[in-house]
């Protein structure tokens, strides 16, 4: 018989007692199955938009420095690009969730560290595969194991598959990794207890427990458990389990053509160097994944967005806007570079105008500090302009941050235009996002109504969603390390 218990708060088995501490608290979460929804590459084509959903993970997807980085991000990146398409990245760490976004049409590609098993391709339609590799046994070496010899080491750790009879090992709910373990005690014909943390343990925060000697065995892909064993010296990864499995992207069942149009891109990518220094940067050159992944900027390992965490936090004080929202845009600005001057010469942190510097008397517009509060007084000045205008709060916000980019004059002009062609003038998207970007033709800039004339409107109005995606993204990754405050509050009255 094969031993596998869900760890959750309600705990069945005895041999679940030892983990109770380091299972998640919430009972088992029921299968979530969908039929898939017919969701083509025309229409992705259609909508201009691919939508991946990854796992925050240091080769998933994560934010260096307020940066998005990852394998899965930058092959994604890359192949958006190729098809002409943007990208729009979800976030869970829960694979049957993931599975479940994908088949009801939330996302087109699961883009996982994704084993292929002949289970999971009656649910979804898997792609060429990127990479191969073993899964491997994650232990710790003994205690005082740098003053000890190697053979004395080797005899401490389990290299035989076989004497994991009666071991307890933690996988991760809904991976292969449970499957394997499944068939391999059957192999051996001893049972193997496994233990499935349910929730949203993933199998960097097992291999992390193993590491704090919270638990003693986990399971994890061979390049992954590489990774790791760079932030934790004291783990132990040599032991495979499997022969080398595909790892793969997923797509709907019912969606060929865009199962074909990856597979083609798949197997044009991985014929160029370009492939090779992606997967090295990750994956070869672990130290220096390990800085960046284990880094205080990381979402990964570390609590703070950005050096400037703390300025922007006192800034925000005189906002209607939360502080990781003034940093978002900072980082549309700057990229936190506070030495930055652009081709316009735009200035610093929060990039002033020359007319900035003069107006709120800047002496270094290169001093994070004075950048931070020259640009949130222009924003407060916004603030005040749209006030009586969009009564909204969270939809005002819009508006400022499309001022900020290109100025309120050519927003106004293009609220004038909504109201004259019938549109909502106080919403944003749809509305007067479409005609700030119809002020870049003849008809519309030269409009009786318009005031400013001609304008690159698609620049403001990406500038705006771009921002609103990575607030999105900098309160979920680092959600646990900032400060205390409402989810769905995105805007707040003074």
């Amino acid at each position: 018989m094969i031993f596998i218990a869900l760890c959750s708060g309600l705990l069945l088995f005895s041999s679940c007692r030892k983990s109770a501490t380091t299972s998640n608290s919430q009972q088992t979460k029921p299968e979530l199955r969908a039929e898939p929804v017919k969701i083509g590459f025309d229409d992705i084509k259609e909508r201009g938009t691919l939508t991946a959903v990854v796992d925050n993970s240091s080769t998933g997807y994560f934010i260096y420095r307020g940066q998005p980085m990852g394998y899965e991000y930058d092959l994604l990146s890359r192949m958006a690009s190729d098809l002409g398409l943007s990208l729009k990245i979800k976030l869970t760490s829960d694979i049957e969730e993931a599975f479940f976004m994908l088949n009801t049409g939330s996302a087109d590609v699961m883009a996982y560290h994704l084993t292929v098993t002949k289970e999971r391709t009656e649910r979804v339609a898997f792609t060429e595969s990127h990479t191969e590799v073993r899964q491997v046994l994650v232990q710790r070496k003994p205690e005082g194991w740098r003053n000890m010899k190697l053979h004395d080491i080797e005899e401490s750790m389990i290299r035989n598959p076989l004497e994991l009879g009666g071991k307890e090992v933690h996988t991760r709910k809904g991976s292969s990794f449970s499957e394997r373990l499944k068939n391999l005690s059957n192999e051996i014909g001893e049972d193997i207890i496994i233990l499935e943390d349910v929730g949203v343990m993933d199998t960097e925060a097992l291999i992390k427990k193993v590491a704090e000697g919270e638990i003693e065995y986990t399971i994890a892909d061979e390049d992954i458990a590489m990774i790791n064993a760079t932030y934790y010296p004291d783990l132990d990864v040599e032991t495979a389990i499997s022969f080398p499995q595909k790892i793969a992207w997923a797509v709907r069942k019912n969606a060929p053509i865009l199962k074909d149009t990856i597979d083609h891109w798949l197997g044009e990518v991985k014929a160029t160097p370009d492939f090779n220094m992606i997967y090295d940067r990750y994956f070869k050159y672990r130290k220096s994944q390990n800085l960046r992944a284990q880094s205080d900027f990381s979402s990964v390992g570390g609590t703070m967005i950005s050096p400037y965490d703390d300025l922007f936090k006192l800034a925000a004080k005189n906002l209607s806007v939360d502080w990781v929202m003034l940093a978002s845009l900072a980082y549309q600005e700057s990229k936190f570079d506070p030495e930055v001057e652009s081709w316009a010469g735009a200035k610093g942190l929060l990039q002033l105008t020359d007319i900035s510097i003069e107006r709120f008397n800047v002496k270094d517009p290169f001093d994070p500090e004075e950048s931070i509060e020259a640009g949130t007084e222009f924003l407060e000045w916004l603030e005040g302009y749209w006030a009586d205008k969009v009564s909204d709060p969270k939809e005002r916000l819009k508006f400022v941050l499309g001022s900020y980019n290109v100025g309120q004059g050519h927003v106004m002009d293009a609220v004038k235009l909504t109201k004259k062609y019938g549109g909502n003038p106080e919403v944003w998207d749809g509305n007067v996002a479409d005609y700030l970007i119809a002020k870049s033709t003849e008809k519309y800039y030269t409009d009786p109504v318009v005031q400013f004339g001609y304008c690159r409107g698609d620049e403001p109005v990406n500038y705006v969603k771009k921002i609103f995606e990575r607030y999105d993204q900098y309160k979920t990754l680092f959600a646990k390390n900032l400060e205390a405050q409402s989810d769905s509050t995105l805007v707040t009255s003074r």
